[in-house]
């Protein structure tokens, strides 16, 4: 179930910081992502918030030479 279907009280939000960590990239590459659409986020006050399914299904897109059908 995408993160914009449930309800935002089942929807786990993930810092920056926690965003790059997952991913293994540097907290500048994840506000790219963010900046540039490639990943959804809210904006709480100055930081960012993404939906962990988010981060989930942008890793799942990103694999390379893999056949998901």
């Amino acid at each position: 179930m995408a993160a914009e279907q449930r309800p935002l009280s089942e929807v786990q939000f993930l810092t920056v910081a926690e965003v790059a960590s997952v991913m293994r990239v540097s907290k500048m590459t994840v506000y790219r992502l963010v900046h540039s659409g490639h990943l959804p986020a809210i904006r709480v006050g100055r930081s960012f918030r993404v939906p962990e399914n988010a981060v989930h299904e942008y890793l799942r897109e990103s694999f390379v030479g893999v056949d998901t059908a």
